[in-house]
């Protein structure tokens, strides 16, 4: 009634949220488009999208109004058979969200997620080959995109860090898990890679000993679980 009297964007909204409730994708639409054009009209149709089981568009919906959680939650579910087509769509968000002015940290967190998604494409390739390294550089590269955005998250430096010893850059490794120990001096998984530098270093004493540092901290840590097979 109040639509027929006295039509408002806060009507329409709460009409199509209501008939998306109910499961009627086609009146949610109609109210829906007549909507000027917002992050919520994009969010509406794309979950009128997903409940027609259009994928895709729901994904180019979700990533113009634009929303992280849904986005990242489709790249989850792509990367189970295809990383690197959820790396793309992840990059897409990134892209999205630096344009938009979004908080740095919101566009770390994307990068980070990138690096992760490299790295499950990394482990598809032929260990050592030419294009497994290069998914590695670029998890590498994204790391450290998201170190340089939010220089005082932990994660995002322990994961550089791992990503660079991984490649043999172990000068770089160190410096990056001595960092996230100077943010958190509680870092398991720092004191831990600093140990397995250590390690690979030939310096068995002083792996042991952030062993026992990092240890008090977190047993249960998987850099203090691989640093304990190393030093067998």
């Amino acid at each position: 009634m109040l639509d027929r009297i006295a039509p408002a964007s806060y009507v329409e909204v709460s009409l199509a949220q209501a008939e998306l409730e109910r499961g009627n994708s086609a009146a949610a639409q109609r109210y829906t488009l007549r909507l000027p054009g917002s992050p919520v009209r994009d969010e509406l149709l794309a979950r009128i999208a997903l409940m027609r089981g259009e994928a895709l568009l729901a994904r180019e919906y979700f990533l113009a109004a634009p929303d992280p959680d849904a986005v990242t939650a489709a790249a989850e579910e792509l990367a189970v058979k295809d990383p690197a087509a959820a790396y793309s769509l992840e990059k897409l968000l990134q892209v999205r969200l630096a344009t938009t002015g979004t908080h740095p940290d919101a566009v770390a967190q994307t990068y980070w997620r990138m690096g992760r998604l490299a790295n499950r494409q990394a482990w598809r390739q032929v260990p050592g080959s030419a294009l497994q390294r290069a998914w590695l550089r670029r998890g590498l590269r994204d790391f450290e995109a998201a170190v340089n955005l939010a220089p005082f998250s932990e994660r995002y430096l322990v994961a550089a860090a791992n990503q660079a010893d991984q490649l043999g850059g172990r000068t770089r490794a160190k410096q990056l898990f001595a960092q996230a120990v100077d943010i958190d001096p509680g870092s398991a998984d720092a004191l831990a890679g600093l140990g397995v530098i250590a390690w690979e270093q030939g310096d068995r004493s002083r792996a042991q000993a952030y062993l026992t540092r990092a240890r008090a901290f977190d047993p249960h840590s998987l850099m203090v679980r691989a640093l304990e097979r190393d030093l067998r």
